[in-house]
């Protein structure tokens, strides 16, 4: 049994994915042997990931095909079999089917855990494997550099406190996206804390290789600030609400203006258009320091703010007229 394991502390890995093939593979290769239980919950994945995964030694739970899927519901549905089988598992690493963990990783979330009680998430450097691949690729190896230490939120990618989890009543299954920052309102608002720490965890493979795939998941970015902002918009925490906003002047208000100004005189026109290129060398500016790429990060910042407005307005069209919101995929299949 792997030295992670003592007396003190019992830690479990719930996995997530679809159709996640080789990456999958990879992921539970990374954690069978390090800790004593892996679970996998598939959700509906046509490649034989869960006959994979269960050759490889993990348990595996199949969602039921009758409910929509979220990867909210996917690890709430992992936790609960993990509570089944030990109730004794203080904490939980969660990761998503597509990520590698890297080897230090687990010793080193259990050991930050058990000398920080007061912390009920945790969680490190994601990277991306393929960074060079794509700009999209390289877009989202940018978006894990989260600077260390007190923060409010974590991703996909996190080890739990247990205890914690279950005392805020774990995600919230009903939201196709944004469900990790979420839960990590109710976490704080219970008093527990969120720490990033400068620590390699895991290889991430986005496989996202087309502007098509950049716009679908910008999109669902959008969807989650306009839910999260309608959930927990209010004081103390206005969760959201700034990102929300942004998705709107940038992506909706500004465009129909400039549509508008059309038929005006000119300078109208250039002055409102001007905007955009005003605010990608603003955000250059901001960024030229910490990031090693400044003007890349900056468009895209800027363009995201087009299919995030598209997800905003997704999103409260269906609360209109009452629809459930369907799950928004942007990845590659089965590579």
């Amino acid at each position: 049994m792997s030295d992670l394991i003592n007396s003190q502390t019992r830690i479990a890995v719930v996995a997530i994915g679809r159709n996640e093939g080789d990456r999958l593979r990879r992921c539970i290769e990374s954690a069978i042997g390090q800790v004593p239980g892996v679970v996998y919950v598939d959700s509906g994945s046509t490649d034989g990931s869960l006959a994979m995964a269960a050759g490889l030694g993990a348990r595996v739970v199949e969602l039921d095909l009758s409910r929509p899927f979220t990867a909210a519901r996917a690890r709430n549905a992992g936790f609960a079999r993990l509570l089944e089988g030990d109730a004794a598992v203080a904490y939980v690493q969660f990761v998503d089917g597509d990520c590698e963990f890297e080897a230090d990783w687990l010793k080193t979330a259990v050991d930050f855990l058990d000398q920080n009680p007061k912390v009920a998430a945790v969680f490190g450097r994601r990277r991306e494997r393929f960074p060079d691949r794509s700009i999209y690729n390289r877009l989202c190896d940018l978006e894990w550099a989260v600077p260390p230490g007190l923060v409010l939120y974590c991703g996909g990618d996190v080890m739990i406190r247990a205890a914690a989890l279950t005392a805020v009543g774990g995600y919230r299954s009903d939201l196709i996206a944004g469900e990790e920052p979420e839960l990590c309102v109710r976490l704080r608002r219970g008093g527990w804390q969120v720490v990033c720490l400068d620590q390699p965890m895991t290889i991430h493979d986005a496989a996202m290789e087309r502007f098509g795939q950049w716009w679908r998941r910008s999109l669902r970015s959008g969807h989650a600030f306009a839910q999260g902002a309608d959930i927990h918009g209010g004081p103390p925490d206005y969760h959201w609400v700034r990102e929300a906003r942004r998705a709107v002047i940038w992506g909706l208000a500004l465009p129909i203006a400039i549509v508008g100004a059309a038929g005006l005189v000119t300078p109208y026109l250039l002055g409102l258009a001007a905007l955009y290129p005003v605010q990608v060398g603003r955000l250059y500016w901001t960024q030229r320091k910490t990031n090693n790429w400044p003007l890349l990060t900056s468009i895209a910042l800027v363009a995201s703010k087009f299919p995030e407005a598209a997800g905003w307005v997704t999103y409260h069209v269906n609360q209109q007229l009452g629809r459930a919101p369907q799950l928004i995929e942007y990845k590659s299949l089965s590579l």
